[in-house]
Parts: structure tokens; sequence; C-alpha cells
């Protein structure tokens, strides 16, 4: 009997899940943008499905994500509780700003999302398509001013191939970076710019409300849910998907590397997270570890090659 209680106890305790790990996520942007919207998320969800008992969220923005990147290399170093969001943005900026930093110095865990750009004006604006934008542009590329994320990133690549597929020299466009999703949309909906470009969640309640305009959207196809057409069908031969992912602190051991790896794969295939996706209106895009490695530096490639033709790279 004392054999049967002490197996009993032993199997009890070998069924016992796993201590779940504290989390701090860096949102290298301010408040309201995709990238902070990406951390909360995470940070929801990971307590729902009961991943982490306690993830923290903080902001540090800048530079496209470069200086909370550069923060995150130099103060996370070996700490598997330190993950930071990223994405295409970065990939830019990194290259923009000539960042010292990159995300060789990180431990890329997953890529996460995509999202399709949305062009948007003031429901006020005289511009009713995206044929009156480009018709704008065309005359006078300087009096079209954007708003949008940070330089060389998603955002300002898409205003860059828009121009250049109007025919218009990509490097006279005006555009204008904002390091938060909250003070773009702010500079748009005071028409303080003449169009706005961003992720279609970051403008979805605005949309709806019928305070902004939605002109065009960035995919090869309509989506289904949202009532516009593609930059293709206005004869611009353009197509850009914004995507963002989660990366662990540099020098983690393999086992402390795999924990993480797990944590995110757990996540991802939630239904918690697969219903954050359609709410948001996020593609699912995970894809992980040395398919995710290889993806990773083909992108960094091709935005290189993508921001020297439109002059934001020499």
């Amino acid at each position: 009997m004392k054999q049967f209680f002490l197996a009993s106890i032993l199997a009890g305790a070998l069924a016992l899940p796993a201590v779940a790990a504290d989390y701090t996520i860096i949102a290298p942007a301010n408040p309201g943008g995709g990238w902070d919207q990406t951390a909360r998320s995470i940070q929801t969800v990971m307590q729902q499905e009961g991943i982490s008992g306690n993830v923290q969220v903080q902001n540090v923005p800048g530079a496209g994500g470069t200086i909370g990147l550069a923060q995150f290399a130099s103060q996370s170093a070996g700490n598997a509780n330190a993950l930071i969001v990223g994405g295409y943005v970065m990939v830019g900026a990194i290259l923009t700003n000539k960042s010292p930093v990159s995300l060789n110095d990180v431990t890329p865990i997953a890529r996460l999302t995509g999202e399709y750009e949305a062009i948007v004006v003031p429901a006020d604006s005289p511009l009713k398509s995206m044929g009156d934008l480009v018709e704008a542009l065309k005359k006078d590329p300087g009096a079209v001013s954007w708003g949008g994320g940070s330089a060389g990133g998603t955002d300002h690549i898409a205003v860059g191939l828009i121009a250049k597929a109007a025919g218009v020299d990509p490097t006279k466009i005006n555009y204008i970076a904002f390091s938060g999703g909250g003070e773009a949309l702010a500079a748009i909906l005071g028409s303080q710019v003449t169009a706005g470009i961003s992720g279609y969640g970051e403008f979805e309640s605005q949309i709806k409300s019928g305070t902004l305009r939605l002109l065009a959207m960035s995919s090869a196809e309509r989506i289904a849910g949202i009532d516009a057409p593609t930059l293709k069908e206005g004869g611009l031969d353009v197509v850009v998907e914004n995507w963002r992912m989660i990366a662990a602190a540099p020098g983690l051991t393999d086992e402390q590397k795999a924990a993480v790896s797990a944590d995110i794969e757990k996540l991802a295939k939630s239904a918690s997270w697969q219903e954050t996706l359609k709410t948001k209106g996020w593609t699912d895009t995970y894809l992980a570890g040395d398919a995710f490695k290889a993806q990773l530096a083909k992108d960094v490639s091709a935005t290189e090659t993508v921001l020297k033709d439109i002059g934001l790279v020499q």
C-alpha cells in the first residue's frame, strides 16, 4: 500500500505542467501601432491560454524599432524571459538608419502575422479614389503628403513602389514618418497629410465609422470582408504584405531557445490566437525554426534591393 501511494504521488507530480515562464515583451514603438497591438495581443493570449502567468509589455519607441532593438540586445543577453516584437518595418529601418544592431544580434523565434497595406484619406477629402490620388501624385509629387510609420518601413516602401508604378520618381515623394500608429492616425484624421498608409487593422474602426475613406489595399486579390479594390485593379503593379515576428534575447542556450520556441508555438496554434487574427484582420503566417531563419535572410536581401530602387539606401 505504501508503495502504491508513493507511486501515485510520483505519477501525479510527473503529470503536473511545467511552471509557466513570466515574460517581458518589448514593443519597439509608441502605443497604438502594429507592434504595440501585436505585443499586447500576445500578452493577452499567453495569459488566457496559461502559457505564461505574467506577461508585461514595455514600449521603447524610436527609429523604426532600432532603438528598442539595440536596448534589447544589450540589456537582455541570456535572459530567456525577454522577448521583442519586430518585422518587415524593422528590417527596412535597420538598413535606412545604418543601425549597428541588426536581427543577427537577437534570436529570431517565429514569424507570426501578415497584414496588407491600406491607403486611406479623411472622409471629407476631395480624393474619392486611388485614381484621384495617383493623378494628384503625377501632377505634383511633393504636394501629396503621405502619413505612415517609420522611414524605410513597410509603409514608406509601399509609397515608393506606388510612385514607381505610377511613373513618378520615388525619390520625389513627400513621406512623413510617425513613430506610432496613434500619432499617424491623428495626423490623417486632422488632414495634416493628404493620405495615410498602414496596416488595415490600424484604420479599421475609423473606416467602419466613416471618418476615413479606404481607397485601396496592397493585396494581390480583394480581401473578404474589406470593401476596397486592390492597387493592381487601379493599374498599379504593387503587392506589399507587412509581416511581424517575435524574437528572443541573444546568448540563449539551446534548452532556453527550445523552451521559448515551444511557448510561441503554443501561442500560434491556440484557439485564442486564431480568434485574435480574425478580429485584427491579420493573416496567419506562422513560420519557425530553420525555415524562418532562411526566409528572414531572403527578406533582408529583398528589402535592401527595394530600398535601393526607391532611393532610401545607397
